[in-house]
Parts: C-alpha cells; structure tokens; sequence
C-alpha cells in the first residue's frame, strides 16, 4: 500500500487527489485525434523505431469512453488513411498521460523519445482496467485501393513488476514480439507469454524492469486488461511501412544559391504527404521527409529545385538510393538510379525503407576579365571572353567599362560534357590590341575534392568531370608607355609575260608590287629616324633598279616622310645587316637575282597610337624569278 503511494504521489503529487473529480467534469466526445511518432531512437529503442505511430488520447473523455457507445475516434494518418475505431474503458481510473510517464518507465526515458501528446493510457488508482478497441477500419486515400494490410501495436507505458500485469486480446494475426526496450538501470525484465497467439500477457517481478512491445496484424478488435498493483499503464500504436527520404549533394552546388526540395507524395493524387528543403552551405544529408504509409498505398519519391535556386535541376545529375532494413522484404528498391522522380507500387509490412537522392552537378565552367588597377590602355579597350571547343565557340562575353572597371565580363555558366576538352581564350574588342597587356589566367573549382587539373596561363585548356564547377579569370595588365610596331607583307601581280596587266598570275616574269604594312599600335612616339625596315627578298623574287618605292601615309598619319633616293638601300650579304648604314649593295640591273635584303628608312617621329595605331605602306616592285 505504502510503495503504491509512494510512486503514485511522486508521479502525480495532489492531483491524484483531484483527478477523478476532473475527470468525471469532463464532458464531449473526442472524434478526431492523430498519431505521432518519437523524435528520438533512444539508448535501447529499436532500430525501427519510426515504423510506430503511437495513438494521441490528449482528447480522450473518460465519461464517454465508460459509456455503452464509448468514444469514437477517427485518426488521419500521414498518408491519408484514416483508422476508426470504438474505445470503451471500465474498472480502475485512467487518464490519457505523456510519455515517460514515470522517472522509472522504459518508454520515454531509454526509447521511443520524444512522442508528441500523450501516447499513454494512464492508470490514477491501483486495480484492473479493461481498455477495448471494436470496429478498428482503415479507410485509405481517395482514389487508392483498400488497406490489406497493417498492424496494431500495444506495449507497456510504465513498468510491470511486482503484482502488475498487461495483457493484450486479438481478433487478428497472433501476436508478435516486436520489440525489448531496456530498463532505465540493470538488466531485469517482466515475463511474457502468448508470442504467437491471441492473447499476449506481461508479467511483472520486482525491481525496474524494462518492457516490451507486440503487435497483431489487421485486428478488429483488441482488448488490453491493465492490472496495477501501485500504477500501471499501456500505450498503443499503429505500425505499417515507413519511408524517410533526404537528399545529398555530390562535391558542390552549380551555383551556391541552389537548393532542393523533396517530398513524398501520394501516386494518385500528387498529394505532398511529407518533404523537407535543403539550405545553407552544407552537402547534407538534411533533415528528412519522414513517412509511415499503408503498406498498400502507393507513393512516390521525388525532387525538385528549391524556390530561390538560381539553376535548374538539368544542370544536376539526379540519382536515387534506396536501402531496407526489413532484410525479408521483397519491395523492389532504386540503387543509383538516374531520375528525379521514382514510384512505389506498394511497400510490404515492416518496410523500414531508406532513400537519398543525390546531387551532383554536371561540369560548370565560367570564364571571366580583370584589369589591373592601371586600367585600359586606350579608353576604347574592351575584350571578348571566350569559352571553346575544337574550333566552336560555346560561351562568350563582351567587356564593357572604362578605366580599370569590366563590367559584362563574365561568360554565362556553361554547362559542358564530362570527358570533353575546352579551352578559355580572349580575343580584342573595341581599340584593343592584345600586344599591350600582358594576361594571367587563374582558376578555381568550387568542388575541392576534384582531381581535374585546371589551366594556368590564357588559352589553356581543361578537361571537366562530373562535379566540377570552375570559374577562371583573365588579368590583363597594360605595357608600360611604348612604342610597339606591327608589320604586314604582302604581293599583288602588276603583269606577266602571259596576260599582261589582264587578270596577271603570279608565274615567273610575273612584276608584282611587294607591300609593306607598318602600325604602330603603342602610346609612345617613336624616336627621331629610328623606323628602319630590313627585309630578307623572299627567294621566289628579284628586286633592283626598278624598285620604284611608293610611300603612302596611313590616318592616322604616321608623321613620316619618304625620299626614293635616300631612304632605300639594298644588300646581298649572307645574314641581315645590323643598321641602315650596313645596306651597302648597288643593284646592277632592274631585276637584280644578287640582292638579298631590301632596307627601307622613312624619315621622322612615327606618332603614338590614341586607340586608332597610325601607320603607313611602303610598296616597292619585284619580280617573279
């Protein structure tokens, strides 16, 4: 009597006192509740513990439930299912409690942690209690076929021992033990009997004892006799197959704000019967879309971007990995499997399924321009980013700006082939030349565990792997003040001794005029008579007296000036001459084979370029040997 006391007031303290006047004060019919299922696996909990949703009797009305009619309940299950079912109460007072529902019960404290409500049927008084469940159904989903199969789930809430006993009564397939949930200290559990049969009894024994869990597969009726010598209590679940689904994200998102949403939904219908959204910076896995279905409704799994997500899902090879802890289960299961969406017919009892999809982006490259804090070199500079394959150009951008500042610079992420070679070049825009800036090329990959080598100087190539997501920049700094002088050499036929001047070709007698093209594509003036041309005659042509040098200034004007008399000058030495001065040869006929080297030196400051180079041509006549 006094260790009844005791626990009761140490669980309880006067409310014990109060209770069943509270109770008898209630009044209504409680006709909708839910089932919840623990947020924790706890130190002894089985390893399937989210198969078990645990029945809410926070609306349980004791006055109806001791009626002839009882109290009706409807219970929405996760998936759309609803379960019925008719309880009546009689014998010893009982309450609807929270779990632990005592310092020393199992459930709450070293399993099954967490559950919402309040799971347990309660005893407030020593004696027996009669809890009836009639007329359990499983309405399924619109549009779904009848529920075939599930389990109804009856455990000890508190701690049989000493004269305390449960005993659990089935219409339905023999009882199965489930589960033994360790005590909170030692190793002491009650007795069981009946595994297998309709009728499963706890025996108590002294000390604190653990509990154990059992289940009957598709009952109508369940009886439980709750027989507390200090207090006792029983709790009562659900169990059909669950499914908890995540997502993964392989090295690195295509773009830092994507994120995933997934879910699982019901197959007909489409409705969202749980998911869960990726964030932060993190890889995951993240908190998961967690499910318990009738084994007979089919679901589907599926993925899809996040609101917010700057790519969309192509730019992600999507697979799906499911696992099963129920080893005896013959539910077919996804294993890397390519797809964003997967359907299961029906998942078996006990199913304990397990799915991730997981994301890994297909090759992303991006190239992009920076100029050093000295700038542009002339204010109409700007440059063509460019991403290639072989000879196709499959991502560019155009820079805009002034000064050292690049805006548009930036290539749209590209989305390229694993295996495939690209290459990330620049070619000039605008008054560009190239020739002032010198470049450097930096990349980086934002999947740090990638082992694809990246380019280090401009025009290199790459060559990607599922994962990589690589962003490169090319620096460009402008030469110093210069002079920079671009030739170009060219020859056009006057006549041959064929056509004459109709339509000439370039056969031998064939007198051609042979050009030469000078810029200068740098800031700075060139000194005083210091452009000088010496050019090696190619061996095809024969250059002497007939020479006749035609001097055209360009515009911009150079600033030259060019004298026939003075300013050319031949050699027919083996190697080049180092200076003007050193071309010494006379020619000694019109066409003269000896000549080796033509010296060209026009007079003048060659002028600096302000964006458009200045230049000239100087064209003298050969001919074709």
């Amino acid at each position: 009597m006094w260790r009844w006391l005791a626990r009761a007031l140490a669980r309880f303290g006067w409310r014990l006192l109060l209770g069943p006047l509270l109770v008898l004060a209630s009044t209504g019919t409680a006709s909708a509740a839910n089932c919840s299922y623990a947020t924790a696996q706890g130190s002894t909990g089985p390893s399937n513990w989210q198969t078990y949703c645990w029945i809410d009797f926070t609306g349980y009305n004791d006055v109806q439930a001791r009626s002839a009619s009882g109290q009706s309940y409807a219970l929405t299950l996760q998936d759309g299912s609803v379960m019925s079912f008719v309880l009546r109460v009689s014998g010893a007072a009982i309450f609807a409690s929270a779990t632990p529902t005592w310092g020393g019960a199992a459930v709450g404290n070293t399993a099954f942690l967490g559950i919402p409500g309040r799971p347990a049927l309660y005893q407030s008084s020593a004696g027996t209690t009669t809890v009836s469940f009639t007329g359990i159904t499983i309405t399924p989903p619109a549009g779904v076929a009848a529920v075939s199969n599930y389990m109804f789930v009856a455990g000890d809430a508190e701690s049989s021992n000493e004269t305390e006993s449960l005993s659990f009564q089935s219409n339905g397939g023999g009882w199965v033990l489930l589960d033994q949930i360790g005590p909170i200290s030692g190793a002491t559990y009650p007795t069981v009997s009946g595994a297998g049969t309709a009728t499963f009894t706890t025996t108590g024994v002294p000390g604190t004892v653990g509990a154990y869990i059992a289940g009957s597969t598709t009952p109508t009726t369940v009886t439980a006799t709750i027989v507390g010598g200090g207090l006792q209590g029983a709790m009562f679940a659900v169990r059909f197959a669950s499914i908890r689904l995540n997502t993964q994200i392989s090295g690195t998102r295509a773009n830092p704000s994507d994120q995933f949403t997934f879910s699982i939904n019901a197959t007909s219908g489409g409705t969202v019967l749980a998911s869960g959204t990726s964030s932060g910076s993190g890889l995951g896995p993240f908190a998961a879309a967690a499910l318990s279905v009738a084994a007979s409704v089919p679901v589907t799994v599926n993925q899809t971007m996040a609101a917010g997500s700057t790519s969309t899902l192509a730019r992600y090879r999507t697979t799906l990995t499911c696992t099963n802890s129920n080893a005896g289960s013959g539910t077919s299961l996804p294993s890397g499997l390519v797809t964003t969406s997967y359907g299961f017919a029906a998942l078996q009892f006990g199913d304990a399924v397990q799915c991730t999809f997981t994301e890994t982006p297909f090759p992303q490259l991006t190239l992009g321009k920076a100029l050093a804090a000295s700038g542009r070199q002339f204010a109409g500079d700007q440059f063509v980013m460019r991403i290639e394959q072989g000879g196709s150009v499959v991502a560019s951008a155009t820079t805009t700006g002034t000064g050292a500042t690049v805006t548009t610079g930036t290539t749209p992420q590209f989305q390229a082939s694993p295996g495939n070679t690209y290459r990330f070049n620049e070619t000039a825009a605008g008054t560009t030349v190239l020739t002032q800036y010198t470049s450097a090329l930096a990349c980086s990959n934002a999947n740090a565990g990638s082992a694809t080598a990246l380019p280090g100087t401009v025009g290199g190539t790459i060559t990607p792997a599922m994962g990589d997501v690589v962003t490169c920049t090319i620096t460009n700094t402008r030469i110093a003040a210069n002079a920079r002088l671009t030739i170009a050499k060219d020859a056009a036929p006057v006549s041959d001794p064929v056509n004459g001047t109709t339509n000439p070709k370039l056969i031998p007698g064939a007198v051609v005029r042979y050009t030469f093209a000078v810029t200068n594509t740098g800031p700075s003036a060139v000194d005083a008579n210091a452009v000088w041309l010496i050019d090696a005659v190619p061996p095809q042509l024969s250059i002497g007296t007939a020479a006749s040098p035609v001097f055209t200034d360009g515009s911009p004007a150079s600033g030259l000036t060019f004298t026939p008399g003075t300013d050319i000058r031949f050699s027919n030495a083996a190697t080049a001459p180092t200076s003007f001065a050193g071309c010494t040869y006379t020619p000694v006929a019109a066409y003269d084979p000896a000549v080796r080297f033509v010296c060209l030196n026009p007079k003048g400051i060659m002028a600096g370029s302000t964006g458009t180079p200045p230049g000239f041509t100087l064209s003298i006549q050969a001919q074709v040997r």
